[in-house]
């Protein structure tokens, strides 16, 4: 959609100014769209209402109903589909809009239902809240939760490849992790995990969403289409981890007290070690194999990719 307005300044002529809300090629695919739905709600509606309504009135009412429903309801639906781009850009935008709802709402339900103190002491309370770590790690990790989601959208729509449609992968979840974050991707037909995969699309991706590191990977076996994207900002395994083994030594042992126990051995004596004939190579002896140990399976309550 296109806006045209003329301006006139002062000391100068009016000069015509386009604002695009909607690009024209959406624009044109949209109506196209939206007349399509228009006719086959208008005849699937008129005929099936059509045949209900004349077992209750005559057919030529009933007819006359069917056709009045089906013309109201696909100019409902023709219409949805014509502003479908901008109820799209308000369901991405959705969380942020109802923060910014809730803060406004619950601010002014605050001054209006609270006496002066009380509003002061719940302003203090929530602004000193934000000297413990904790808080200020969960405020950073939703912000960044409902950031990177938008980035994404951003990375798909600039330099990976979709579909003729022009349709973008949906985004369903983002939720925190100890390294960064982790989102959960649908892909669209005309996109796959190999496309995420091609030289320099990770590194374009890391600088998209503004991380160190970015890993792409399948979150389903029964669907390709569902994929996950782990986004590192820290490493959270360099950080100095302190040993509490100091606090279970007594107080009352000397400094000079020994590590281990047992006296080093001051050099090594070879005569005492048994000295084992050498096999011959045409020996047909086989040598017994030894007993392969089970790996051990890692725990499910911990998936190491949260930590890199």
């Amino acid at each position: 959609m296109q806006k045209s307005s003329r301006r006139k300044v002062i000391g100068g002529s009016g000069k015509g100014q386009t604002v695009t809300v909607i690009e024209a090629p959406v624009l044109h695919n949209q109506r196209r769209k939206a007349l399509i739905m228009f006719w086959v709600t208008l005849v699937v509606t008129g005929l099936l209402g059509g045949t209900v309504a004349s077992h209750y009135m005559h057919p030529i009412l009933g007819i006359l109903t069917g056709l009045a429903a089906g013309f109201f309801l696909g100019i409902l639906l023709g219409f949805l589909v014509l502003a479908w781009p901008v109820i799209r850009m308000i369901w991405w935008w959705l969380p942020e809009i109802l923060t910014v709802t809730a803060l406004i709402y619950g601010w002014v339900l605050l001054m209006t239902s609270t006496p002066l103190w009380a509003s002061l002491v719940v302003v203090v309370a929530l602004a000193a809240s934000a000297l413990f770590r904790v808080v200020r790690f969960g405020v950073l990790s939703v912000f960044w939760c409902l950031t990177v989601r938008h980035r994404l959208r951003m990375c798909f729509a600039a330099f990976i490849a979709k579909n003729r449609q022009g349709t973008l992968p949906l985004i369903l979840l983002a939720r925190p992790t100890p390294a960064g974050e982790r989102v959960w991707v649908w892909l669209r037909p005309g996109l796959a995990l190999h496309d995420l995969e091609q030289e320099g699309q990770l590194q374009r991706l890391a600088v998209g969403c503004w991380a160190n590191e970015v890993r792409v990977t399948r979150a389903s076996r029964k669907y390709a289409a569902l994929i996950r994207i782990d986004i590192t900002r820290r490493d959270t395994l360099a950080d100095t981890v302190l040993s509490g083994l100091p606090d279970f030594v007594p107080d009352d042992m000397p400094a000079t007290a020994p590590v281990s126990p047992a006296v080093p051995p001051v050099g090594v004596n070879l005569n005492d070690v048994p000295v084992r004939p050498r096999r011959s190579p045409d020996t047909n002896e086989s040598r017994p194999r030894r007993a392969r140990q089970p790996e051990p399976s890692p725990s499910d309550d911990i998936d190491p990719n949260d930590y890199a």
